[in-house]
């Protein structure tokens, strides 16, 4: 490849990454809100450059689900209306029960140790920032499903989860509730040492409804019942 072109790729990938990180800050900042449209035109003239760029931003973004790509409309700042908030909790109750059952079944010694640091580090931060008490949320999280040796099902799970994390730094809860979520943890960890008697799916019903209320909704039958035996209904 002549170093013309060498060239030309290293300046076009340093200004994607630059304008991923503008738009970037400018969502976990306030700037651009929920559901704010992101105009590849506007965004070009705003920033003095080519619609090529911020294409290929906007894709990256879209890859970490800070932006979604609503068909016939376009790009939007992530924002989860609350029965796609229920769609997508049902789905991962169902995959990421698995994904504890897997890493149940793999573990090793320094899983746990893995799982403990990452939950001693959520559980001894007061007051931490949305963004940094989602970052250990998901790093617990996907240490389980890496653990679980199925590369298909981790796949599933980040692309599914993506939006559903990025939407969590823009609406975080109370910080009462935020602690509350933050040390439900400890009972996945408990499971994938085997120090519990209840099944997968019981342990992240639970740790999801401290957040997603109607985490069952969209799941099958038995799931339903599960929620509503826990609930007392």
């Amino acid at each position: 490849m002549p170093l013309e072109t060498l060239a030309a790729n290293f300046k076009t990938v340093s200004l994607r990454e630059h304008i991923g990180e503008l738009l970037t800050n400018a969502i976990l900042s306030g700037e651009l809100k929920p559901g704010d449209r992101l105009n590849e035109s506007a965004l070009a003239r705003q920033l003095h450059v080519s619609r090529a760029p911020i294409r290929e931003a906007l894709q990256q973004l879209e890859e970490q689900g800070l932006v979604l790509n609503r068909p016939r409309r376009g790009m939007f700042v992530v924002c989860l209306q609350p029965e796609e908030l229920k769609k997508i909790t049902s789905l991962r109750l169902v995959l990421e029960a698995e994904a504890l059952e897997l890493a149940r079944e793999r573990v090793t010694p320094a899983l746990i140790r893995q799982l403990d640091q990452i939950a001693t580090s959520m559980e001894r931060t007061r007051g931490m920032k949305a963004i940094e008490a989602t970052r250990l949320d998901l790093e617990f999280h996907r240490t389980i499903w890496n653990a679980g040796g199925n590369e298909y099902l981790e796949k599933m799970l980040s692309n599914l989860t993506a939006p559903l994390f990025a939407f969590a730094v823009l609406t975080m809860p109370e910080a009462a509730k935020m602690r509350m979520i933050i040390d439900s943890h400890r009972p996945l960890l408990e499971f994938v040492e085997g120090k519990t008697s209840r099944g997968a799916r019981e342990v992240m019903y639970e740790h999801l409804s401290l957040r997603y209320p109607d985490a069952a909704q969209y799941a099958s039958r038995d799931l339903r019942a599960l929620a509503a035996r826990r609930s007392g209904k």
